[in-house]
């Protein structure tokens, strides 16, 4: 596997858990934790990747904003 380097610190390593493919895009539920967060990229990315349910996978976050709110 190659070495990449990127500038995105906000790296939570987790499981996929689903995918739901449409046409263009697709959605991608990946477990961290306790937590299950989702992704919508590319169908073709997807497919690039050969990403599958059970793969193992790091999200990488970069965000210019993050809101919070309480309960």
């Amino acid at each position: 596997m190659n070495s990449i380097k990127i500038s995105a610190r906000n790296q939570l390593r987790g499981t996929v858990e689903a995918i739901v493919l449409g046409t263009v895009t697709a959605k991608v539920s990946v477990q961290v934790g306790e937590n299950l967060i989702e992704s919508v990229v590319t169908r073709q990315s997807v497919e690039e990747m050969g990403i599958k349910v059970g793969d193992s996978i790091v999200a990488i976050i970069k965000s210019t904003e993050v809101l919070l709110m309480t309960e």
